[in-house]
Parts: structure tokens; sequence; C-alpha cells
């Protein structure tokens, strides 16, 4: 009688295990579907935001649009164009940023910037160029792009640079012309 048993068993198991088997048939498009990644994207618009460093308000962000992605390396996308202004100590305007696009790298701590970038001071210096990264905790933009810089008495053409955000001071990798420019400024 014990063999019996042993073999109802046995046979009891190859039947749940030939069912099991038959039954775990996957569709491979169900199983990638569960397993990939997916993309968290938070959007929102006419973004207002401000950006404070030790108790100290240190800039205002305006966008029509930014969108946050949730991946392994989070960022925040400024894809229609963005307007900063950055304040000093008594929370006055001394420089202004624009430019059509922007990219938070939100672990760095650093903004990409690109199309028709301008950065200016209000003691009249401006700054252009196609891209441009500005370093959060250093307060400072670089690139390694063209620039041009606009200040009261010349034009300064250059290609690569790192600037103070406020434009206070600048050192270009290498100047290609410098041009000077009348008392009456240019028109």
């Amino acid at each position: 009688m014990a063999t019996g048993k042993k073999t109802y068993r046995k046979t009891r198991n190859l039947f749940l295990a030939l069912f099991l088997l038959s039954a775990c048939e996957n569709d491979m498009k169900e199983v990638n579907a569960l397993t990939d990644k997916k993309t968290s994207v938070e959007e929102g618009y006419q973004i207002e935001s401000y950006l404070s460093q030790s108790a100290r308000m240190k800039a205002k962000l305006v966008a029509p649009l930014m969108r946050r992605y949730q991946i392994d390396t989070p960022y925040v996308e400024f894809p229609r164009t963005l307007h900063v202004d950055f304040f000093d100590d008594s929370l006055r305007i001394e420089s202004r940023l624009d430019a059509r696009y922007g990219k938070y790298k939100e672990n760095e701590q650093k903004v990409f910037l690109k199309d028709s970038v301008v950065a200016s001071n209000l003691k009249g210096d401006t700054l252009w160029c196609r891209e441009l990264w500005w370093d959060q905790q250093l307060q400072q933009f670089y690139t390694d792009k063209a620039v041009r810089i606009r200040q009261p008495d010349k034009m300064i053409y250059g290609k690569g640079m790192k600037a103070a955000q406020d434009l206070s001071w600048f050192n270009l990798d290498s100047v290609t012309g410098i041009i000077q420019v009348p008392r009456e400024g240019l028109q």
C-alpha cells in the first residue's frame, strides 16, 4: 500500500508540473512590458520658479513650459524659451538670461542652455552665444563655443569662456577680435 501512495504522489506531482508549465505560457511582449522601465514626465505651464540658497533669494525663472523627467538621472527641460533674473543680496536684479531651450541636470546642479542665448547685466555688458552652461553652485557661466560680448566701449569676439553670472568678470580662451565702439555706443 505504501508503493501505491508513492506512485499516486509521483503521478499527481507530474500532472501538476505539466499543468503549471502549460499555464505559464506568456507572450514576450507582455513580459517585456512588465519589465520595461517607464519614464515618468511631469508637465507644467506658465512656470514661475524661485531659487534660493542659504535662505537668500538668488534667481527667478519664468518659462511657458516645463517638463520634469523622473529617470535614473532626473532632469528638467524648458523646450519653449526661458527667462531668468539673477538677484544680488539686496534682491535687486543684477543680471538677466534668456534662451530658447534649457535643460537642468538636477544631480549636477547645472543648466545647459542653447539657441539664442543672451545674458546681460545692468552695466550694459551683454553676452551672446549659441550654447552656454550655468553652474548653479559656482554661480558661473561657461562654454567652449563662440561668444560675442558687448561692453559700452567695445565688442569682443572669442571662443570658449568662463564668466561670473553677473558678468562682472569673464575670461575668454581665445579672442578672435575686438572692435572699439564710439562714445555714443552702438546703434
